[in-house]
């Protein structure tokens, strides 16, 4: 694994907005992504710090990387953007930066808390179909989780214009409901 270098300008794990806009911050987490972890750097590449990097490691190398490189951990135990109780690493990563308050981003959330868990916390009929492509981009053959996250992004892109849409038709829990 190939990975460039940088000088951290805080020692703090989680820095801030302010501090993730001066800084190429990096952010690790396990390898053979899906839901959560194509979810998480496409929020925060559009919504947080536009210039993260993302290093995906094997699940029992996460922390260790993550000290030598300096790196943000998520998606893994035992970590501020991790899963608490039902909540998911995009739920995490959403509260600790001030986006909860973007409705179209609230119910984007709850559908991709919905395909990443049991669907239990918000029962997100969509959640389902997100689930089904997301498995479906592991099949299609991308040589590494970079290269899936590019492709998947898309799905991103357009899952939020819904979500805005359904935020202007007032149905800010989705069509389906």
């Amino acid at each position: 694994m190939i990975v460039r270098r940088f000088r951290q300008c805080s020692r703090d794990p989680s820095p801030s907005r302010a501090t993730l806009k001066e800084t190429k911050v990096k952010w690790i987490t396990r390898e053979n992504v899906k839901v959560d972890r194509v979810a998480c750097p496409w929020l925060i590449k559009k919504f947080v710090d536009p210039h993260a990097e993302f290093l995906f490691v094997p699940a029992d190398q996460v922390m260790a990387v993550a000290v030598q490189e300096g790196a943000i951990p998520y998606d893994v135990s035992n970590v501020e953007f991790g899963h608490h109780g039902k909540e998911c690493s995009f739920d995490a990563i959403s509260k600790k930066h001030g986006l909860t308050s973007d409705p179209a981003l609230v119910l984007l959330a709850k559908i991709v808390n919905g395909a990443d868990t049991d669907n239990s916390l918000w029962n997100q009929p969509e959640s389902a179909g997100l689930n089904a492509i997301a498995e479906g981009f592991r099949h299609l053959g991308f040589k590494d989780d970079h290269e899936l996250n590019a492709a998947e992004w898309i799905v991103y892109d357009a899952l939020y214009a819904y979500c805005q849409e359904m935020v202007r038709r007032g149905k800010p829990d989705g069509a389906f409901r």
